[in-house]
């Protein structure tokens, strides 16, 4: 029987402990602070991000280089046969087909998953690949499951501010201004591929009720059969502000008698285009 690993980022919010505990390996999500190169969870913990992020440094997301990916990857191929490997979604970054062209040096033996996930979902992904290996599966037949049921997952997020939609483009200043001063609150979406609006509201109490119903509607609706059959997941996930995270959880757990629901800290490479302070809510499959 095939020794298989599983392979993924940062991203996915799995810190290197939780890695080994899990018996994974994740690759570091780099970033520029001020023009200097920190690595997730190695040279750059979530607090000391947060602390540049609000003291306005210059902060860039970049992609791991081809040497970084290869340099795990062979290290990882010492001891196994096959890898699969889930970096984040190719929407939301290149790194994702970058890594489809290198996989193809190594003769079948890496298996890039394109599943369209990031944060919460995309670790599900990576307990999802670990339970199909468990069940026999080998490396194309992972990364063959992960696809197809890619498009099985939702996720929203309201933001505290939106300065960062500002710098980045995605709103104009007038409107930043403007949405300010009436204390508009974004609900944003990722269905697949990329960061969406969904929906606004006047205060962050009103986007939380709308997130937790547009939860309840997918899973009424696309997600009916598997949230009936026990198959879904409700996660949770935040941007820096853990007492208000942690507060959130409690009502998605009240809003959702009887689920177990994860949080972790929404990944980096998102919160430098969100900002601190924001909440989500995720609904998943799982395999």
């Amino acid at each position: 029987m095939k020794k298989i690993a599983v392979v993924t980022d940062s991203n996915s919010g799995i810190t290197q402990q939780a890695a080994k505990e899990l018996g994974v390996f994740v690759l570091p999500m780099p970033f520029y602070i001020n023009e200097e190169l920190f690595l997730e969870d190695i040279t750059l913990t979530q607090e000391e991000f947060y602390k540049k992020l609000l003291e306005d440094a210059d902060i860039s997301t970049s992609q791991p280089t081809p040497l970084d990916v290869t340099e795990l990857w062979d290290k990882v191929l010492e001891d196994h046969d096959e890898l699969v490997y889930i970096p984040m979604s190719s929407g939301l970054s290149n790194a994702c087909e970058t890594a489809m062209a290198l996989a193809r040096d190594y003769e079948g033996k890496v298996f890039v998953v394109d599943n369209q996930r990031i944060s919460v979902t995309q670790r599900q992904s990576v307990l999802d690949a670990l339970k199909l290996i468990s069940e026999g599966k080998d490396g194309a037949e992972v990364k063959q499951i992960l696809e197809e049921t890619k498009m099985s997952a939702s996720i929203y997020i309201t933001l505290e501010t939106l300065k960062y939609l500002k710098k980045g483009g995605r709103i104009t200043p007038a409107a930043a201004a403007v949405g300010t001063i009436l204390n508009l609150k974004p609900v944003l979406q990722i269905q697949g591929e990329k960061l969406d609006a969904y929906s606004k509201s006047r205060g962050k109490m009103k986007a939380k009720k709308i997130m937790l119903e547009a939860i309840h509607h997918d899973l009424e609706t696309r997600f009916a059969e598997e949230w009936k059959a026990g198959k879904m997941t409700i996660q949770a996930a935040y941007t820096g502000n853990l007492e208000e995270a942690e507060q959130w959880k409690k009502e998605i757990e009240a809003e959702f008698p009887g689920v177990d629901v994860h949080m972790d800290p929404l990944s980096l490479s998102v919160s430098c285009h969100i900002g601190h302070g924001a909440l989500a809510i995720t609904c998943c499959l799982v395999l």
